[in-house]
């Protein structure tokens, strides 16, 4: 994977264009770190492109949640006190 800063991005612009297309993807780095992800993309695999890219980040979101109720110890509560809670909350719920 190809690293390119956003200084290098802005000054070299039509060069990391080029590389894009020979690359595939580069990384965008701001100060060293990882800020964006640039990918070769054309109007015959953009949709599917963009589903996936969806789903990759709904799967990141859920690992996240789901390591942090395991941090918070979320992820030991019995089913009773959780079918309590959703039950509270439904009573709450404008009809």
């Amino acid at each position: 994977m190809k690293f390119v800063s956003v200084r290098d991005l802005r000054q070299r612009s039509s060069e990391i264009w080029g590389l894009l297309r020979e690359k595939g993807e580069l990384v965008i780095t701001s100060n060293g770190n990882p800020i964006a992800l640039l990918s070769d993309v054309n109007e015959s695999n953009l949709e599917d492109y963009l589903r996936n890219v969806r789903r990759i980040r709904g799967t990141l979101a859920v690992n996240s949640i789901q390591e942090r109720s395991r941090q918070l110890g979320l992820d030991q509560i019995p089913a009773d006190e959780i079918d309590a809670e959703i039950k509270e909350v439904r009573r709450h719920r404008p009809r």
